[in-house]
């Protein structure tokens, strides 16, 4: 079963309200997404803590229901 992109923009928002989220469907099969989240809540953190903020919005979604999230995050 796919993750639509709609559920993980609105997971990561829900978790991130200030962020901009765009998120793209690299393979057209709903299992393979690219997600540029940008949000002052990133603000002195290092990546590795950004990626896990935004692995944590997704409540465990991650390698099940969503297969492979490719990530881009910044504070501005």
């Amino acid at each position: 079963m796919a993750m639509a992109a709609e559920d993980i923009e609105r997971m990561i928002k829900e978790a991130l309200p200030d962020a901009k989220v765009e998120i793209k469907d690299l393979a057209g099969d709903g299992d393979h997404y690219a997600a540029t989240v940008i949000s002052p809540a990133f603000a002195g953190l290092s990546k590795v803590k950004q990626h896990q903020m935004v692995y944590a919005a997704l409540k465990g979604n991650m390698g099940g229901v969503l297969h492979a999230l490719a990530l881009t995050t910044s504070a501005e």
